[in-house]
């Protein structure tokens, strides 16, 4: 069986401001297994990159409050370690991409130092043995002409090459652990494409876990193993990549599907949106946050919070439509032919 990497238990995440507590993550639980891919899903404002960054003990404190929960990386955790224990798990264990390269990258300094000085850090080797190893890792990511570039500066590389430095930097130390936090929103599709396809062969190689955080569903469709789908400081949805998109069972997830274009199968119906704006969380409204947005709610729906329901061993959602007293309602029929589109063009890929 494959071993437990990570375990997130009931993670809270708060931050004190001048005009209150707001409450950013909620009660988040999920873990992570050894060569897998979790994507986390959800719109700006839901809490991915807060779950990140305290993955990695980066939110700043205060006004961050570490309110409840664990981080648990092979069995330790994380929570209670000091920035001097953090500072020796982090780049040895946990490493992460963030999303816009040029400011992930130090302007004034060669981009073979800035690799080698992560490998200095954490790997007892010469200086000699450094250079050759990120020298290694520009080819692994890449980077042609690797002895060339070792010697240039960010503004010499285009958008897609500095994030490929951004990875290269991220697999200095050779993490257990990799985090993705939209590693390809600053850039256009077609290096988005050969980005993700990086990713893919890198963990092939090197069997390390990835969490990708992502707005963009079509993102997770090629990358991850199983897909958390965030709304408001929690996981609503929470299942394997299929489950996610061929049996969709919250309504926020209909919504993203039904917001993705369906290009390729020449789908010409109008992009469904999701009306209203995510809650304040300053004040998390009372039963299910998603509720004043979803037009398939009930009145339980705003009096109490949904259990996370079980939908099979993989799949889990968090809406009382999955309660066995709750009125059948089918995934809308745009959205379940966005689905049939997706399922016609795996089996096309697959030809």
């Amino acid at each position: 069986m494959t071993k437990k990497l990570l375990e997130v238990n009931d993670l809270k995440i708060n931050f004190k401001t001048y005009a209150g507590v707001v409450q950013a993550v909620r009660g988040v639980s999920f873990e992570l297994y050894e060569g897998e891919t979790l994507a986390i899903v959800g719109e700006s404002g839901s809490g991915k990159s807060v779950t990140s960054n305290a993955i990695m003990k980066l939110i700043p404190q205060p006004p961050g409050v570490y309110a409840g929960g664990q981080i648990v990386l092979e069995g330790r955790d994380l929570i209670p370690l000091s920035e001097k224990e953090m500072s020796k798990v982090r780049g040895n264990d946990i490493a992460m991409i963030f999303q816009d390269p040029m400011t992930a990258l130090n302007p004034t300094m060669r981009v073979g130092r800035q690799i080698t000085e992560v490998i200095l850090k954490h790997k007892k080797i010469s200086s000699s043995e450094a250079k050759d190893r990120a020298l290694k890792l520009l080819e692994l990511v890449g980077i042609p002409m690797p002895e060339k570039r070792f010697r240039q500066y960010p503004h010499e590389f285009s958008g897609g090459m500095r994030q490929r430095v951004v990875i290269a930097i991220a697999l200095a130390a050779d993490p257990k652990l990799l985090i993705a936090d939209e590693p390809t929103t600053a850039l256009d599709v077609t290096i988005q494409a050969q980005i993700l396809e990086l990713m893919k062969d890198i963990q092939k190689k090197s069997k390390t876990s990835i969490i990708f955080i992502t707005h963009d569903l079509g993102v997770v469709a090629n990358v991850a193993d199983r897909v958390a789908v965030m709304y408001a400081g929690q996981i609503v949805e929470y299942g394997t990549v299929n489950d996610i998109f061929y049996n969709p069972k919250h309504p926020y997830t209909w919504g993203l599907l039904g917001s993705m274009p369906d290009l390729k199968n020449n789908v010409k119906e109008e992009l469904r949106t999701i009306p209203g704006s995510p809650p304040d969380l300053i004040h998390p409204p009372q039963g299910d946050a998603f509720a004043p947005r979803n037009e398939f709610a009930m009145a339980i729906d705003y009096e109490m919070e949904p259990p996370m329901f079980q939908v099979s061993e993989t799949h889990y959602a968090k809406t009382w439509l999955l309660h066995p007293d709750a009125p059948k309602i089918p995934i809308p029929e745009e959205i379940a032919r966005r689905i049939e589109g997706y399922l016609k063009e795996e089996q096309d890929d697959g030809k």
